[in-house]
């Protein structure tokens, strides 16, 4: 499971060996330093890999309450069909201070209530039918929105510069497939390029790229209006054409000098 142990160096105690390998195998000060302007959420790996009768959670870190939580090797649990909406979370419990460490600790849990509590992080979520076959792979862009036996990772909250941002495997996925089209709009390659070069895109540069994209007034967007969005804007690359979000059956005006 996620963890977060550091230990207790106090006059008198007896300094053992594990507090001092607790401390060589994490650069803890470092860590904290570099992502504390960051938001709540993953931080980095944590990805989901489907066996055949369980899921397996990458390595990785993820961050809580200003705390980062380690999980330094896969993690393999079960899961079944249940046909209804399954959310795969991280539930945080509170902290226990004991005589050598403070340990925070955490829990994984699949949960069919899709509201998150301020102690839960969501990694993904899915939808299985029973005698299906769930699947952590995508045949494009559009099918990260699959609703059933598909690993979802629109709503999976992946820490950002003060708030939350979009998956970069979703955003991989978007830029390649962008690319593959040969865009021509100056927006489309520098955003694309950004997804790729980058290990995570903020937020707000998903919403100003889908507003001056699609000439919409600048606003917020949730994940899967982002999705949607960034959909449209595929399609249209394909196409050709040019979508935005004014009506497409208003007069064009010709300046005649």
């Amino acid at each position: 499971m996620f963890a977060n142990q550091y230990p207790h160096f106090q006059k008198g105690r007896i300094l053992k060996r594990e507090m001092l390998e607790n401390l060589r195998d994490y650069p803890r000060e470092f860590l904290d330093l570099y992502f504390q302007d960051y938001s709540n959420g993953i931080i980095a790996g944590a990805n989901i890999i489907v066996a055949d009768t369980s899921l397996i959670i990458t390595k990785g870190i993820i961050k809580h309450n200003g705390k980062l939580y380690t999980l330094p090797s896969s993690y393999e649990f079960p899961y079944e069909a249940t046909g209804s909406e399954t959310i795969l979370k991280v539930r945080f419990a509170e902290e226990v201070n004991e005589l050598d460490f403070r340990n925070l600790t955490t829990e994984i849990v699949l949960d069919d209530s899709i509201e998150l509590a301020n102690n839960e992080l969501e990694l993904a979520r899915f939808k299985l039918k029973s005698g299906a076959k769930l699947r952590s792979e995508y045949i494009d862009f559009s099918d990260f929105a699959t609703e059933y036996n598909t690993v979802n990772y629109l709503h999976s909250q992946y820490a950002g510069f003060q708030k939350s941002t979009y998956h970069p495997i979703i955003l991989h996925y978007f830029a390649r497939e962008l690319l593959k089209n040969r865009p021509a709009n100056p927006y489309d390659i520098a955003f694309a390029l950004e997804c790729i070069n980058q290990e995570r895109v903020q937020r707000d540069a998903i919403d100003f790229y889908i507003c001056n994209r699609l000439e919409l007034d600048y606003q917020t967007f949730s994940n899967s209006q982002i999705h949607k969005y960034l959909n449209r804007i595929l399609v249209e690359s394909k196409r050709g054409g040019r979508m935005t979000g004014h009506s497409q059956g208003r007069p064009k005006r010709m300046i005649v000098d």
